[in-house]
């Protein structure tokens, strides 16, 4: 399968059956089975380490941020909540169609993101903080290359960058099945080298500083910022 063909799958899946697997893991219902409960924490965990390094540099109120492959906003809304100038984009229409709805929930929230339909290589316009969180996962390497490569062009001074690190561990977790639960419940998983990622980084004119490692039973994700040198 070519890289045309994985954004064909990930935009499919996440306008079925996949929005709403992952609406209910994005949410705070209890109609999620042990398998999804998991990933929601780990995916929340990482997302409160985003927020957390944003929080401590203490100008988000200041900054515009552009949350490429937001889902349903968790992360947009609440780094609007706080004051940065939020655009939040998805290549899924449902996804931003919930985000919409959860952010209307709260004036400021609602005020501060624009939210819109797009696949990441459309994106332009410049940004102070570039976030993209767990999206590489649907997507080979040198596709990710290429990604990266256009995040860092519309950041002006950092891209924030989550994904799951291909380790001998994961790659057995991978095989047997065991990475995501059950068949056909997820679009293809890749796993990426944290050395590849770096250098793509490099490549283009920045420096990773911060990291951070997320690890639940089944949520693993390595969480990079890179900031221009």
């Amino acid at each position: 399968m070519n890289a045309a063909d994985d954004k064909t799958i990930v935009k499919d899946y996440f306008n079925s059956t996949g929005f709403d697997r992952w609406k209910r893991i994005y949410g705070q219902g209890e109609d999620v089975n042990k398998v999804q409960l998991d990933i929601r924490t780990g995916h929340q965990q990482t997302v409160d380490k985003v927020i957390g390094w944003l929080q401590a540099d203490g100008n988000l109120s200041e900054i515009s941020v552009c949350d490429a492959g937001c889902g349903v906003g968790s992360l947009s809304i609440p780094l609007a909540q706080e004051g940065a100038k939020v655009f939040a984009s998805d290549i899924s229409e449902k996804m931003v169609g919930e985000g919409k709805q959860r952010a209307a929930s709260n004036p400021k929230s609602s005020e501060n993101i624009t939210f819109n339909v797009q696949d990441l290589e459309s994106l332009s316009g410049s940004y102070h903080t570039v976030a993209c969180l767990d999206v590489l996962i649907h997507y080979p390497q040198d596709k990710a290359d290429q990604m990266i490569s256009h995040l860092c062009s519309l950041a002006e001074s950092r891209v924030i960058l989550s994904f799951a690190p291909k380790t001998p561990a994961l790659c057995i977790l991978k095989k047997i099945g065991s990475f995501f639960p059950g068949p056909s419940k997820a679009t293809r998983a890749y796993l990426h080298r944290e050395a590849k990622i770096v250098k793509a980084f490099e490549n283009n004119g920045f420096q990773v500083g911060r990291k951070e490692m997320t690890k639940t039973r089944f949520y693993f994700s390595r969480l990079l910022e890179a900031t221009r040198k």
